[in-house]
């Protein structure tokens, strides 16, 4: 057999794999179509251009399949970068930022400006309806976690899906960046209220996206993180974890460190109208679509209980 005859075998194969994968995936195209699913974007997907493009083109393709994505990007490193350039310390409480008032302006001037709206921009570069919000733009109203310690650090104190749900309704795609107005006028405490109420709050991204998830009783929400998702304690990836096992996971510290927010956000989502949650590694090519659309997925999911199913 010659080396032309093997190409030509080689190719047919790899167009009968393409094909196969693309059957696999119309049971689950036709299930989700329509349905709405949260994205919390960040992590390693947003530090390379060549995942940031890859995960736009990902989100344009479900859009085009009809279903609705709602994404709400993080930007600490950036943030990161932008306050050491000005010589503004970054402090943080248990792995979450104090955000100051000189470092809350950066904030929002990154979150709100150079990463939503590149976002925003690329996602219409490929043909998506993208419009680039932030919190503060009627979704979200936050007070701060603790004025004296965390300051412009927020906790989310109410959610109006209003808007998300008309740019759905209208095949509008919303990328949000993680922001709150004040909830309060009346703070008695050393910040001023004038402060709070122009500049608002830094919510962390996870659970400003958790939130919003569960507002709109999303069937699903998916965090972009660093890792594969839950490993055991042999290394190995756990595909799908119910309330209970994460639990014992937990407790046992197999799950621990950083891990911990992220998968408590994932209980708090299925415990509040999600159907399910995902954990997948943001650097995978494709990840998004091969854990929605896909037999085998990419990552960890999270469901209430494996009895019921």
């Amino acid at each position: 057999m010659d080396k032309q005859t093997n190409n030509n075998i080689a190719t047919q194969e790899d167009k009968t794999h393409k094909a196969k994968i693309l059957i696999e995936a119309l049971p689950y195209i036709k299930q989700f179509k329509g349905k709405t699913i949260v994205i919390k974007y960040g992590g390693a997907a947003q530090n390379s251009p060549q995942l940031e493009r890859q995960f736009a083109k990902d989100i344009v393709l479900l859009n085009l399949i009809g279903i609705k994505t709602v994404i709400v990007h993080g930007g600490g490193n950036k943030i990161n970068a932008m306050l050491e350039k000005l010589n503004i310390q970054s402090e943080f409480v248990d792995g979450v930022r104090v955000t100051c008032k000189e470092s809350m302006e950066v904030v929002q001037m990154v979150l709100g400006g150079e990463i939503n709206k590149n976002l925003s921009d690329m996602l219409n570069s490929f043909g998506a309806k993208a419009v680039g919000l932030s919190g503060k733009d009627g979704i979200a109203k936050a007070v701060s976690k603790d004025a004296k310690s965390f300051k412009y650090t927020g906790k989310i104190t109410k959610i109006s899906n209003k808007i998300i749900k008309k740019m759905l309704k209208e095949n509008i795609i919303p990328v949000i960046a993680p922001l709150a107005s004040s909830s309060t006028l009346d703070n008695k405490d050393e910040m001023n209220n004038k402060d709070y109420c122009n500049l608002g709050f830094n919510i962390n991204a996870d659970v400003f996206a958790t939130h919003l998830a569960t507002s709109l009783k999303a069937e699903k929400i998916f965090f972009l993180t660093d890792t594969t998702g839950v490993l055991d304690k042999n290394g190995e990836l756990l595909d799908t974890l119910d309330i209970e096992q994460t639990k014992e996971l937990i407790e046992e510290a197999t799950i621990h460190g950083g891990m911990i927010p992220k998968v408590n956000s994932c209980l708090y989502a299925i415990n509040n109208g999600v159907t399910k949650a995902h954990i997948i590694n943001g650097a995978l090519e494709h990840g998004i679509i091969l854990e929605l659309l896909t037999n085998k997925g990419s990552g960890t999911q999270f469901i209430k209980s494996k009895k019921a199913n």
